[in-house]
């Protein structure tokens, strides 16, 4: 599969940065010149312009009409045509009123199309500067061609993919393709091995941004070729994934139509052969028996719930993109997150400080500049001031830096400058030392080909000269190390074997150096550095995890649900991560170079098996999705940057981060989260359990009703006899009570132990065999009690539309008691939270109104054919509810009689 992928992409990057940069202009055809005019409009017809392909959406209108594309709105539209045939036209107009009020509902659900790739092409630049016919030029970014020269200054976007030929000091910030959090140093020479996005840094890439520096680099690929492009294809080329509610629905949906279908033909038959009914009348009780039968108030009621479940989860920072993500969050069994920025704070942080004498423990996190230093053989607080040494490390570590520390409009602290710099900067911060006398008179600029920086100042009336940069480079320089008691001769192996400790823990390096410079001094040269650099120290730092991440990822453990962070950080960095965030299987990663070559079948496993995958590419992220997908997992996945958004969309939830994320993520997200908070995704979690338990009490308590219905009409076809009710009247049932009701069940609370218990199997359908036989046993009751109730007032001689009113009354008041039965599935229903559910009672009090409506406003008389009932007849319905209710609990009681004798034979 990797290898046609790359084939049908045709030359990427994935071959150009392990070619010389003279070897890549010669094969482009290319050179310090840049092309000629002729040139690149050649190579601009052959390979198109440089922006992404968009794809045509589907006209409003189709989209609407979509949402009629269901089996129990075909068997609506069906009995609507049948009555319009039939002259029964405020039947038809009732009917079509429902099937349209369900399509708009779902219409107005529905996110707009493709916006996540728009998001994309709104990351390109729009300008470029190259070099053609040896002059400099600004052009539209879009006329750029594989061979241009293109030049990069600070604060640049990168226009194309580009192999660098020339660079100076360039550091480019690449989060939103590799998720790491500091910005990469980029160097010309070629690279003699196969590594992965992150690693290419001979490579500059299109949507990324300079952060420093400058250079020069020939387009290797632009367009659709770049890997911006690639992401904007695989986003494509997602499929939207189906619910497992959405999928339950549907299947219950086709197994009431298959039902309808067979008994409906069974009665035709019946009807015509033994009771010769007049094929007008029995077509109108057949539709009576497909309008009864079709529960069309289940997509109104499931929307109404999975609608408040989001107004629930934002008042929680959990902001729902697409409606029916609220039921799939409670059946997620994986959450593949990113590490920077969602399970870390995407702010790089010094931890520790490394001495002569020992090493000290930073407090705090992010850039607030708050947190103390502490002795870390001891844990005593220490006083920076009081440290000779350490107070010199501060002065280095500050003085020799390009960033800044303030705050922001919006109260943040901010960093101007890079990552790692900023860092350092936030802990001398947090010592309060100050250096306000300090002037610089020098300094020479950081550089990847030499890894330090240097300034000369002047401060305490003498010259210093600092030195910050890479381990390694300062070690060669040392002569000594200071320590509180003044300098000594370095020790290299002993800070080589502290370093190897820290790495262990994930962290970062960098050290600091001084060196005495005479008074008059008033430049430093590189030449001029060796020779009396004293060594200070090294500080430790990392991007650290949320604190509140880490109760999230316990909360989810315990609820059955595996946490896997795929990263395209470094393995080392990824696993400290994960034990600090308390990850069962953080010893052992995988990274991007071996999923590189894994089969589907090899990759599958290895998602199986691991917890951590480092060094990942946004094609892995997305593979390690599809992967568990197929193995049976409902996949969560959690991200920020534009390398996450395949993946997310690819996911049964994706997850973006609302403060940090690119707009690209958010598109493709199902939700957001407001606050960035990983946490919120646990509160999310145990709010989709809650919504799918008060679905399936909804449904448990809307069946029995159309059942009852149904059966109401089946047995009148059997016995010849007019039937109870009219289409209208089930109609009012169905879409006018149900609907109502439903709402109370909605506000139910979470049960308790919800989290403890593991996610629901996704093939598992929403009724079970206990579901069915309370369907069953609650049907037949309430059809019992109708058709007792029609014999005893057909026997008093009441006409024919005040019987019809009494048992939609009965019918009304029964479904209504049994909604409490409903409550709670496997125990007594009646407790004191119900008082706490002001949707109960609210419900309660709408279905009181609707029916005194019905049975009482002329109007509502004349169209539903009902009549007004006296008191005692409200009474009758209570009584036969009432025994309904108790019959429900004599069972719930019986069911788990049996369960309990089951379980101690089974340990017996």
């Amino acid at each position: 599969m990797q290898g046609h992928d790359k084939q049908q992409r045709g030359e990427t990057t994935a071959t150009w940065y392990r070619q010389d940069a003279g070897a890549v202009l010669e094969q482009l055809q290319s050179g310090e010149r840049g092309l000629n005019d002729a040139d690149a409009l050649a190579r601009y017809e052959r390979h198109g312009p440089n922006r992404l392909p968009e794809r045509a959406g589907r006209p409003v209108w189709l989209k609407f009409i979509a949402h009629f594309n269901d089996v129990l709105i075909y068997i609506l539209l069906a009995a609507a045509v049948l009555t319009g045939v039939m002259g029964h036209w405020v039947d038809t107009a009732v009917i079509l009123g429902v099937v349209v009020i369900n399509a708009l509902i779902g219409f107005y659900q529905e996110s707009s199309a493709e916006k996540s790739l728009q998001g994309i092409r709104g990351m390109l630049s729009s300008r470029a500067y190259v070099i053609r016919n040896g002059e400099k030029r600004d052009i539209d970014a879009e006329e750029l061609v594989p061979g241009d020269i293109v030049t990069l200054r600070p604060g640049d976007k990168i226009p194309a993919d580009l192999r660098l030929i020339e660079v100076h000091n360039l550091r480019v910030e690449e989060a939103i393709l590799t998720g790491e959090s500091t910005v990469v140093a980029k160097q010309v020479d070629a690279i003699d091995r196969e590594v992965m996005i992150g690693d290419r840094t001979n490579l500059a890439y299109s949507g990324t941004t300079v952060s420093a520096g400058t250079a020069t680099g020939v387009v290797i690929a632009s367009g659709e070729q770049t890997e911006l492009g690639h992401i904007n294809g695989m986003l494509a080329a997602v499929e939207p994934q189906q619910t497992p509610l959405l999928l339950q629905m549907q299947r219950l949906g086709k197994g009431i139509l298959y039902l309808i279908l067979v008994v409906m033909a069974l009665l035709f038959v019946f009807s015509v052969v033994l009771h010769d009914l007049p094929i007008g009348e029995l077509l109108l009780a057949l539709i009576s028996l497909a309008v009864a039968a079709v529960p069309e108030g289940l997509p109104a009621i499931i929307s109404i719930i999975l609608s408040m479940g989001v107004r629930s989860m934002a008042r929680k920072n959990a902001i729902i993109r697409k409606l029916p993500t609220v039921e799939t969050l409670g059946a997620m069994t994986v959450i593949c997150s990113d590490k920077t920025g969602t399970l870390t704070m995407n702010e790089m942080t010094v931890k520790a400080v490394l001495q002569s004498d020992g090493g000290y423990l930073v407090e705090g996190e992010s850039y607030d500049p708050v947190g103390t230093l502490s002795d870390e053989a001891t844990g005593q607080p220490v006083q920076p001031a009081s440290r000779s040494a350490l107070k010199q490390f501060i002065a280095a570590i500050h003085l020799c830096n390009d960033a800044q520390l303030r705050r922001g409009d919006d109260g943040r602290w901010q960093i101007v400058g890079a990552p790692t710099a900023g860092a350092l900067q936030v802990l001398a911060a947090k010592t309060g030392l100050r250096f306000e006398d300090a002037e610089l008179i020098d300094k020479i600029p950081f550089d990847s080909a030499y890894k330090y920086q240097a300034t000369l100042h002047r401060i305490d009336q003498g010259n210093t000269v600092f030195i910050t940069g890479a381990p390694d480079v300062l070690f060669a320089m040392a002569e000594s190390e200071l320590g509180e008691g003044g300098a000594q001769p370095f020790r290299r192996a002993f800070w080589e074997a502290e370093m190897a400790r820290y790495a262990r823990l994930g962290l970062r390096m960098v050290a600091a150096a001084c060196k005495p410079a005479a008074d008059d001094a008033h430049r430093i040269d590189h030449a001029g550095l060796p020779g009396g650099v004293v060594f200070l120290g090294i500080a430790a730092m990392m991007d650290p995890p949320r604190p509140e991440a880490i109760e999230a990822i316990a909360v989810c453990q315990q609820a059955g649900i595996r946490v896997k962070v795929i990263t395209g950080d470094h393995p080392e960095t990824a696993m400290a991560i994960g034990k600090m965030l308390g990850m069962r299987d953080w010893q052992d990663a995988i990274t991007g170079a071996q999923l590189e070559h894994m089969s589907d079948a090899e990759l599958g496993k290895a998602a199986a098996n691991h917890d951590i995958f480092a060094r990942t590419s946004p094609e892995h992220k997305l593979r390690l999705v599809r992967a568990l997908q197929a193995s049976g997992e409902v996949v969560g996945m959690t991200g920020d940057g534009v390398n996450d958004a395949p993946a997310l969309k690819q996911a049964d939830v994706g997850i973006a981060m609302g403060i940090k994320g690119t707009e690209v993520t958010k598109e493709a997200a199902d939700m957001v989260l407001a606050d960035d908070n990983f946490a919120s995704i646990a509160r999310a979690v145990t709010e989709g359990r809650r919504v799918y338990d008060n679905l399936k009490k909804t449904i448990l308590f809307a069946l029995p009703t159309n059942l009852a219905q149904g059966l109401l009409v089946v047995i009148a076809l059997l016995a010849g006899t007019t039937i109870p009710l009219t289409p209208l009247q089930i109609l009012w049932m169905n879409m006018a009570t149900s609907t109502t009701l439903a709402f109370g069940l909605a506000f139910e609370p979470a049960e308790a132990g919800m989290m403890q218990r593991k996610p629901r199997v996704p093939g598992k359908s929403i009724l079970d065999l206990h579901a069915l036989w309370r369907i069953g046993l609650v049907g037949v009751l309430i059809a019992g009690s109708a058709f007792w109730l029609e014999a005893y007032l057909l026997g008093r001689g009441y006409g024919e539309d005040f019987i019809r009113t009494v048992l939609l009354q009965t019918l009304v008041t029964a479904q209504w008691v049994y909604m409490f039965n409903c409550r709670i599935q496997d125990r007594f229903s009646l407790n004191a939270t119900m008082f706490r559910n002001a949707g109960l009672w609210l419900a309660s009090a709408t279905l009181l109104l609707l029916q005194l409506a019905i049975c009482y406003v002329p109007a509502m008389n004349r169209i539903f054919g009902t009549e007004p009932l006296p008191l005692a007849y409200w009474g009758i319905a209570l009584m036969i509810g009432l025994a309904v209710f108790v019959v429900v609990e004599l069972e719930k009681c019986a069911v788990r009689w049996f369960l309990r004798g089951r379980g101690k034979a089974a340990e017996a």
